[in-house]
């Protein structure tokens, strides 16, 4: 490898640049063919999008979901998940009740127990 083209790509320097050709081919035709060619050319680029400053984004997000009063979870999900976290604290308790009996095993007098004891017999 020649070393002049390995230190043409260090940090901070620029690349070589062609010089500018005499006449472009586009210039040397009619003002008609021109015309034809500019029509021909694709449309220019759609705009860039929008870009907001670091922390913009999140406070819009904030300001709009404290507006509204619609569910971020819907009734399902959410009813399914508040019926797990009961019943594995249910278990957790129901497990100690069982450990106190130096059992390891849970029996159903063990859940039994820790719903009276929380007061929870009307479920």
């Amino acid at each position: 490898m020649d070393p002049s083209a390995f230190h043409s790509r260090r940090k901070g320097r620029a690349p070589r640049r062609r010089p500018p050709s005499a006449q472009s081919p586009s210039s040397k035709a009619s003002p008609s063919k021109r015309r034809r060619a500019a029509a021909k050319t694709p449309p220019s680029p759609p705009k860039k999008k929008r870009r907001f400053r670091v922390g913009t984004r999140a406070l819009m997000e904030i300001r709009k979901y404290q507006k509204s009063t619609d569910l971020l979870i819907s009734k399902r999900p959410f009813s399914r998940l508040a019926a797990e976290a009961f019943l594995v604290l249910l278990f957790s308790d129901a497990n100690l009740c069982a450990i106190h009996a130096k059992r390891v095993t849970l029996f159903p007098r063990d859940i039994q127990l820790a719903r009276r004891i929380r007061g929870v017999d009307n479920l």
